[in-house]
């Protein structure tokens, strides 16, 4: 299967996405693997991305489509994929459309993850992180720790994050607002949306997208 994950920041995309892919034996590409994977290797793709991302800049579609056509090229491929981060708008949408037409062939599905915008502001603003160990993640209200700012773990201090304020989580989800969801409507005149409810154990929302992708019937 070739399929396509979305939904706004906080909504358990990766989560998900390795679950998905480990169910359906298809690899999982996600945007920040291949910019980490391309820069790590100095590839041609990764010292572009690199010179535009040491400036501020963006890092322009074209460079992005490039490395995402290169993965979904290699051998583990071929047989599907699930992206994970890409297409981001409408014009990498149209650009994967034309580079899997080229190969004669075409997505079997875009998985909409949906969670409340409430719900994610909670999830993504409640976090709090270990300044000794950065693996080690509490949530003020899902996960606390038994002493409030201590890492239960090492005892180290518990911070949260500055791209994880309110305002920033706020300004985060007007940007996929206004760039990245854009591409359902595109995909959706295409009959490929499935839009599953996201709120739940991680087991669950796995099952909810197994189920309405119709895998095993």
């Amino acid at each position: 299967m070739r399929i396509v994950l979305v939904g706004p920041p906080g909504a358990g995309k990766g989560t998900q996405a390795a679950f998905l892919a480990e169910n359906l034996s298809i690899p999982h590409i996600s945007t920040g693997d291949l910019f980490r994977a391309n820069i790590g290797q100095q590839t041609e793709l990764g010292k572009l991305a690199k010179s535009y991302m040491d400036k501020g800049d963006l890092v322009p579609d074209e460079v992005t489509i490039a490395m995402a056509k290169d993965r979904m090229e290699q051998a583990d491929a071929v047989g599907g994929f699930l992206l994970d981060g890409f297409p981001r708008n409408v014009s990498q949408a149209e650009a994967l459309d034309g580079m899997l037409g080229e190969g004669g062939m075409k997505l079997d599905a875009v998985l909409d993850l949906e969670v409340p915008e409430d719900e994610i502001v909670k999830r993504i603003a409640g976090r709090r992180i270990c300044r000794k160990d950065s693996a080690h993640v509490f949530h003020a209200t899902y996960n606390p720790p038994k002493t409030e700012g201590v890492c239960d773990v090492c005892g180290g201090e518990l911070y949260q994050r500055d791209d994880d304020t309110e305002d920033t989580v706020r300004k985060r989800l007007e940007v996929y607002h206004t760039q990245t969801e854009p591409i359902i409507d595109y995909y959706r005149a295409q009959d490929l949306v499935v839009t599953i409810e996201a709120l739940g154990k991680v087991d669950e929302v796995t099952a909810r997208a197994m189920a309405a992708l119709k895998v095993g019937e």
